[in-house]
C-alpha cells in the first residue's frame, strides 16, 4: 500500500480530508501514521497551501497515510492531476522524515513559478496558520 503525504487541505478537519474522501468514494480509510516534514516553503494560495519542495529550506510540517491504490487517483482529481496535461501540483515520490527516520511517500508540491507575490506560510504548518489566519478575519 502506498504511503502519502499531506500538508494542506487532505489533511485532518481540512475542506479535502483524506478520510473523507475516502469514504465519499467507498475506498477503504486510510491509516494515519503521524506526522512527518520534509525540507520546503509552503505558501498560501487563499483555500489551499502549495508547497515548493527545497532542501535549504526550514521544515514543512505534514501527515503521513497509507492508502490504498484506489485512493491515488481520488487524491490525484482532488488535486487536479491528470495524464499528459499539466497543472499546478504534481504527483512525485519524495522521502520524508518520520520519527527520525525516512520514509518514502507520494506528495503533490508546486513549482518555484507558481508562487511569486504569495504570502509565505513561516511556520510550515498549514493548519496552524489557516485557523490563525481565519481567526484574524473573523
Amino acid at each position: 500500500m502506498p504511503k502519502v503525504f499531506v500538508y494542506g487541505t487532505l489533511r485532518a478537519g481540512e475542506v479535502n480530508d483524506l478520510n473523507a474522501a475516502a469514504r465519499k468514494h467507498g475506498i477503504a480509510a486510510p491509516t494515519l501514521l503521524g506526522t512527518a516534514t520534509i525540507a520546503g516553503r509552503l505558501y498560501d494560495f487563499g483555500t489551499y497551501p502549495g508547497l515548493v519542495l527545497d532542501p535549504a529550506a526550514g521544515p514543512a510540517v505534514g501527515d503521513i497515510y497509507e492508502v490504498s491504490d484506489a485512493l491515488v487517483p481520488v487524491l490525484d482529481e482532488i488535486e487536479e492531476v491528470y495524464p499528459g496535461q499539466s497543472s499546478l501540483f504534481v504527483r512525485e515520490e519524495h522521502t520524508v522524515l518520520h520519527d527520525g527516520c525516512c520514509v518514502n511517500c507520494l506528495l503533490y508540491p508546486v513549482a518555484e513559478a507558481a508562487v511569486p507575490g504569495l504570502p509565505h506560510i513561516e511556520s510550515g504548518d498549514w493548519v496552524a496558520y489557516r485557523k490563525s489566519r481565519d481567526a484574524e478575519v473573523a
